[in-house]
């Protein structure tokens, strides 16, 4: 397998932020910390069923915590910020975070932490570290592949869903937040402190922008270039962007592929819904050792329940709970919209999409006719509280101009969200 380590570049900056003297001696470590923890590990076929593997890390900058037995809830915490990424040899895209075993954390701390300290250590052991930490991400891979190819049935429920390969949008890979939090902290503190002044300050962000941005565009474009050309140019067709929820929606099913991309077109603001509802939905009843046909919806989940792996690993997702995804009137209107969209019907996705949201056809009529691309598109949650304002306005005095429909939006946020 093709191995690589993407780390970011060395700007000038740098000499006056590793300077304990000029900034202190913890804002000097993270920055360190900063400067030398890789990105992301990537590898490229790791099999023949398998096309890449990103393991997008976030900074290591308690790894002397995270590395202690005492903390191991922090590796965990940690951990929790990774994404893994693979595509398959059929280009879907799957999230394999939970994946990811107590021993792999400690493989991965243990490894980071040997790297962090590659500064302090002459030039020529330089190559054995690097070399080293090879054989061990390639080791990692190898476990992961074990799992994968055990669990071969199972990889459904971890196909990526909520997430977008363009590094500034909402739902991105790309967290900065999730990745550097407590560098940013440390950066906020320094200029509160006037250990650093407003200009230094400037500097360093302008440089994070730029390394950062540098490398998640790399990154997203490894993994776009290993999808499907046909789906992706769809995507762009329905102005959904790289949403990759909704690349694997229309994936998964190509000959239903345009009509989904009509559906997506017309209700762009509804793709991480889309995304969420119906790619779970369908992985279950097209599980591959299932046999569905003849059956009605429960019929269908109550046998694929009992024949997979599918729900065997309990998991606590707030958001889909927030959004109450997995209640039986969802599933019920998720099912009856897949079919309705899969059909070409649109007056039938109308009524599947006003029934699913508890609000009258009439809301969902008109944006399907008159789509604001202010509305942007906001998760499952926020989504049944915005069209419930919708529902209680008249409809003369619906938002008109991006700002208007900016305020609905804060309106809709719910107090125990805020």
């Amino acid at each position: 397998m093709d191995f690589e380590t993407l780390r970011v570049d060395h700007y000038p900056i740098d000499n006056e932020l590793l300077d304990a003297g000029t900034v202190g001696p913890e804002l000097a470590h993270l920055s360190q910390v900063y400067r030398h923890s890789p990105r992301a590990l990537v590898w490229r076929n790791p099999s023949r069923d398998w096309k890449l593997f990103v393991l997008l890390l976030p900074l290591g900058s308690r790894l002397s915590l995270i590395g202690n037995p005492i903390f191991s809830q922090l590796a965990r915490a940690w951990g929790l910020n990774m994404r893994f990424v693979g595509v398959d040899a059929e280009h879907h895209v799957y999230d394999f975070r939970a994946l990811l075993s107590d021993r792999a954390l400690k493989l991965l701390v243990s490894a980071l932490g040997q790297d962090q300290t590659r500064s302090d250590r002459p030039p020529a052991d330089h190559a054995q570290i690097d070399g080293a930490l090879d054989v061990l991400f390639e080791a990692l891979a190898s476990d992961l592949l074990t799992v994968l190819d055990a669990r071969r049935d199972d990889w459904g429920r971890h196909l990526v869903v909520d997430s977008r390969l363009e590094p500034e949008a909402p739902s991105s890979l790309f967290n900065r937040d999730q990745r550097l939090p407590d560098y940013l902290a440390k950066l906020r503190e320094a200029l509160r402190l006037d250990l650093i002044d407003i200009e230094l300050y400037g500097k360093v962000l302008r440089a994070m922008d730029l390394r950062e941005r540098t490398i998640e565009q790399r990154i997203a474009a490894m993994i776009e270039a290993c999808l499907d050309r046909t789906i992706v140019l769809k995507l762009a067709k329905a102005q959904v962007g790289a949403h990759l929820g909704c690349y694997n929606w229309l994936l998964m099913s190509p000959r239903h592929a345009m009509a989904r991309q009509h559906c997506l077109a017309r209700l762009p603001f509804l793709a991480t819904y889309f995304a969420e509802a119906l790619v779970p939905l369908e992985a279950m009843l097209n599980a591959p050792q299932a046999e569905h046909h003849g059956l009605d919806l429960d019929e269908q989940l109550n046998q694929a329940e009992a024949s997979t792996d599918f729900h065997q690993i309990p998991t606590y997702d707030i958001k889909s709970l927030a959004a109450r995804q997995n209640t039986s009137h969802s599933l019920r209107w998720s099912d009856t919209l897949r079919r309705a969209i899969d059909a070409g019907q649109d007056r039938a996705i109308i009524e599947a999409l006003a029934q699913r949201f508890a609000v009258p056809d009439n809301i969902i009529r008109r944006l399907w006719r008159e789509t604001p691309a202010a509305l942007g598109t906001p998760p499952t949650w926020h989504l049944t509280q915005i069209l419930r304002q919708l529902q209680h306005r008249d409809a003369t005095l619906w938002p008109t101009t991006p700002p208007d429909w900016q305020a609905l939006m804060a309106q809709a946020i719910p107090d125990e969200a805020a």
